[in-house]
């Protein structure tokens, strides 16, 4: 079964997770914005063996430790979809801009694509394409656990920003109903900031997705 832990991290209270399969230990961090230090001594403390790093999306407080983390601990990093490039190009100027402790650029190990398979250990994670927030945006689904991982597409009452570069609310609330409302309303959600919630709870009360 998929285990988690969400670390905020970074001024912006970004919500990196820790993911294993416990069955074997082998984990992943998803979206290192920051505190790699942190991050490692969190994994070690678990007991899980990191190989991994996946990305939902470049923004610096999702991207910003990527390239520090693979490098500490040869690590490859695995997404988003190449639509990001752009934003992983700009992310020094990010951390300029923000006040983030400086960034390289990477190029990712290997990028995803809509309907792509990321395995930590023997658990299963469902690769959806989900634009909106950023062109090359992604999502990972474990089914058998009824969790996803959705940066910043989707928060408890609220949907992620579309006035970035290469935003587009239209592409953003398609992306929200046609590729996360069927894995399923009690699909629990990690978003990018702040609280979990599921996907039922979200189309019953979201202003801005939901069904009514």
């Amino acid at each position: 079964m998929l285990r988690y832990e969400t670390i905020p991290v970074t001024p912006f209270e970004q919500n990196c997770s820790i993911v294993w399969c416990d069955r074997t230990m082998k984990g992943a961090v998803i979206d290192p914005g920051g505190e790699v230090e942190r991050l490692i001594a969190e994994a070690r403390r678990l007991g899980v063996t990191l190989e991994q790093i996946l990305l939902t999306h470049a923004h610096i407080d999702h991207a910003g430790g990527a390239a520090a983390l693979s490098a500490a601990l040869a690590l490859p990093i695995v997404g988003p979809h190449p639509g990001d490039q752009f934003w992983i190009d700009g992310l020094p100027m990010q951390a300029r801009q923000f006040g983030f402790p400086a960034v390289e650029r990477f190029t990712p190990t290997r990028w995803l694509a809509d309907g792509d398979e990321v395995m930590v250990g023997e658990s299963r994670l469902a690769v959806r394409h989900c634009p909106g927030h950023t062109p090359g945006h992604v999502v990972f689904h474990n089914a058998e656990a009824k969790r996803a991982f959705v940066g910043d597409v989707l928060f408890a009452g609220s949907i992620g920003r579309t006035d970035f570069p290469g935003g587009d609310y239209d592409t953003l609330i398609a992306s929200i109903r046609e590729r996360l409302w069927p894995m399923g309303d009690d699909t629990v959600f990690i978003p990018g900031h702040g609280p979990e919630s599921t996907f039922g709870r979200e189309r019953r009360t979201n202003p801005f997705v939901g069904d009514a």
